[in-house]
């Protein structure tokens, strides 16, 4: 029952990880603009994100635009959004694989491929996890980098977006998903499995078959008692029998 509850919450925690990585790979708020210098006062706002980029307007207008081309977009650019489409597959994979191996589900009961499953999706999340996390910490790396550049103007620089934060939330749930699970998946040493034991014999087998009773010593015939060798210590020996003389 422990382990059951521990499944779960491993699985909470991954789905959650899911939920999290899908909301900031679809935000556009993974850089916004920086206020410093001469660019403290300004009526609009710039966010860039993986797959558009949105201006906000001190009137209240919002407007937003896709990025049309592929080939034109930066290559820094081109790797995060696979890596981040790449984590949110594996973290769907790594549900679907969870909820067969649990076992408060109906899927293979009483078999041995649950804790294999149960495995699987862990490691899963994990690697999604990892993946996410590799991307937000490449983007807050050039992110900080280019706003530390002094050959940077003031009006081009940006800040860390609300998206990044959320991914870096997101690869904890996932991560701390993936290990719960893992470690629910480990056998259970306590639970040994019984000794066979030996049942002795009802009674001592008997030490022969009484229904065939052992033979009778042996008898020589009576024709065969007069015809010993005589011996030297015999009355008979010197070729005289004693019965002659009676």
């Amino acid at each position: 029952m422990a382990s059951m509850a521990v499944q779960l919450l491993g699985f909470f925690l991954g789905l959650l990880g899911l939920v999290g990585t899908v909301v900031a790979t679809v935000l556009p708020h993974w850089r916004s603009t920086a206020y410093v210098g001469s660019n403290i006062i300004t009526a609009t706002a710039y966010m860039k994100g993986l797959w558009m980029e949105c201006v906000w307007h001190s009137t209240g207008i919002y407007q937003c635009q896709v990025y049309r081309s592929l080939l034109a977009l930066p290559q820094d650019l081109q790797a995060a959004r696979a890596l981040m489409v790449l984590s949110c597959v594996t973290s769907v994979l790594a549900s679907l694989v969870s909820v067969m191996g649990m076992k408060c589900t109906r899927f293979a009961r009483h078999s041995v491929i649950k804790s294999p499953l149960v495995l699987s999706g862990g490691v899963c999340f994990i690697c999604a996890g990892l993946l996410c996390l590799i991307t937000v910490s490449w983007t807050t790396n050039d992110v900080i980098l280019d706003f530390y550049d002094p050959f940077i103007p003031s009006g081009m620089k940006y800040e860390i977006g609300l998206a990044v934060y959320l991914g870096f939330a997101s690869t904890f749930l996932s991560l701390s998903g993936g290990m719960v699970l893992c470690w629910s998946s480990s056998p259970d040493r306590s639970q040994r499995p019984p000794r066979m034991q030996r049942i002795p014999p009802l009674s001592a087998p008997p030490p022969f078959n009484p229904i065939y009773p052992p033979a009778p010593p042996y008898k020589p015939p009576e024709a065969l008692r007069d015809n010993r060798a005589p011996s030297f210590c015999s009355a008979s020996s010197s070729g005289y029998r004693l019965h002659d003389y009676v």
